[in-house]
This record gives C-alpha cells, structure tokens and sequence, in this order.
C-alpha cells in the first residue's frame, strides 16, 4: 500500500496529539496555591490523596541563599508531585533555626509557637481529604523532632498517614556514590543540590577556602552558640564546598529519584496493608 506523504503527515500528527493528551497531567497545577477550589474538589480525594508539605527555615549556608533549606523541598516536590500523585501545600518558610539563628538574614520560630501552627496545618491538609501527608523536611536539628512528633500525632487522631523525611540523612549514601566524600550543612552536597536547582543562587567567588568551615563536634565534646561556620561538616576534611554543575545535577537526579520511590513505595505498603 502506497502512502502520500500528506497521509504520513496527517498519521504523524494524529500520533503527536494522543501522545501529548496521554501525557496531560490530571490537573492543571499540583501547586494547592495555584489551584482553583472548584478544580482541587474535583480530584481531590477522588484522584488525588498524597500531599507534600515542605518545611524549611530561614539561616545562612556558605556561599549559596538563607533560604536553602525552603528551596530543596520545594524544588523536590515540584520534580516527584507528579510521578507521586501528589499536590504540593505551600512550603512553610520560617523553622526552629537553632545555632545559627544569630547570623543576617536568619530567623527563630520557638517550638512553643511551631509545634501548634505545624499541628494546625497538618489538620487543615486532614480537612481537605488527603490520606498521605508528606513532609518533605529541609532542615533539620531540634525542628526534625518536633516534625515527627506532630505527624504522628495527627496520624493517630486524624486516622491519616503521615511520613516525614529529611532528604540529606535519607540521601547520605548518594552523596557518597556522587562526591566520593560525605557532606555537611551548606556542604558540597546541599551547596550542589541547589547549584543544580538554580545556579545563581550560589555564588562560588564568595568561597575563600577550608577557613570558612567547620567540622560538627562529637557529641559531649563541645558546643557553641552561634556555630562558628555557616558550613558545617559532618566529617572533618571532607564535605568542602565546590562548584561541578554535571556532578550536581546528577546529585539531584539521585536524590530525587530516591525520595519518589520512598514516598511510592510507603503509600503502596501502606495500601496493601489496608491501613
């Protein structure tokens, strides 16, 4: 059978529109803050029961932005929201900063008054008909506690199913496979996770050299307040900041990856365990 070329560009069109309608998304937006209420109450929670919530603070981090640790969940979450079937809430900005809370442009939210604004969140995402609330976690210190002391109460008196995740920690064996080294706070690791989210938001000729880091204590040995380096390192002589958009970007894609499957494969558990 002979077949014109205006014929084979007719069928090669047709096959570019199925697969562009295939690949059209359940909703305009998986963004709660972009999203239209009429749209959100139509899928969710009839198509839609998975929400990521990030949580992050304002504190400095070497030589890449204060708000970092605001930056990494949500670019997370804006990266994995579809392949998770899940809408992204809008990320709480402000945290339990801790040691660092003393430099610029840093900020301390007490527990006394974190604890019951993350409890009410976390009830107004109960409310609104997910299932899975997931808190994708970009900080961490006294904050992660209080996280994970919240999310299980509302799991309990919500009848929901929570799951909090602190990126780095979880991704300690990828930054290992990709830098060869471990990390830090504003370390290679989370300096190149968000060199790969937006480049201009580190600034490398800021970097003077080792000086400007220090390796955390062991536990019992010492503390100081507020921490002498905004870069700190979880072993000492490795984590130090540098600057490899290709070994960053694949950093990114590790982690990313990894996280999605955590967060599928808990809610599939989950499911199958009929809870």
């Amino acid at each position: 059978m002979k077949i014109t070329k205006a014929a084979f560009l007719i069928l090669a069109l047709s096959l570019v529109h199925s697969l562009a309608q295939t690949d059209k998304d359940l909703v305009s937006t998986r963004e709660m803050e972009r999203i239209n209420w009429m749209e959100f109450k139509a899928v969710v929670p009839s198509k839609i029961t998975t929400v990521i919530l990030p949580t992050g603070t304002l504190e400095p981090h070497g030589v890449a932005n204060n708000g970092a640790d605001n930056t990494a969940p949500f670019a997370m979450a804006k990266t994995i929201a579809r392949r998770t079937n899940a809408m992204i809430a809008p990320t709480l900005p402000y945290g339990i900063t801790g040691s660092m809370e003393a430099y610029p442009g840093a900020f301390q939210i007490s527990e006394a008054a974190y604890r019951p604004f993350v409890k009410q969140i976390l009830e107004g995402l109960a409310k609104n008909g997910f299932r899975n609330i997931i808190i994708m976690n970009g900080h961490g210190g006294g904050q992660t506690a209080v996280l994970q002391a919240v999310a299980a109460e509302i799991a309990v008196e919500k009848k929901v199913r929570t799951l909090v995740i602190n990126w780095w920690s979880f991704a300690s064996d990828e930054t290992k496979e990709v830098f060869g080294e471990d990390g830090g706070h504003a370390g290679w690791n989370e300096t190149a996770f968000i060199q790969a989210i937006d480049p201009t938001l580190v600034h490398p000729d800021k970097y003077s050299g080792p000086e400007m880091t220090t390796a955390y204590p062991a536990a019992g040995t010492w503390s100081a307040v507020p921490f002498p380096s905004s870069i700190g390192l979880y072993q000492k002589g490795q984590g130090f900041p540098k600057f490899d958009q290709s070994k960053a970007d694949l950093y990114y894609k590790k982690v990313t990856d990894k996280v999605a499957n955590l967060i599928i494969d808990v809610v599939k558990k989950w499911d199958l365990a009929g809870l």
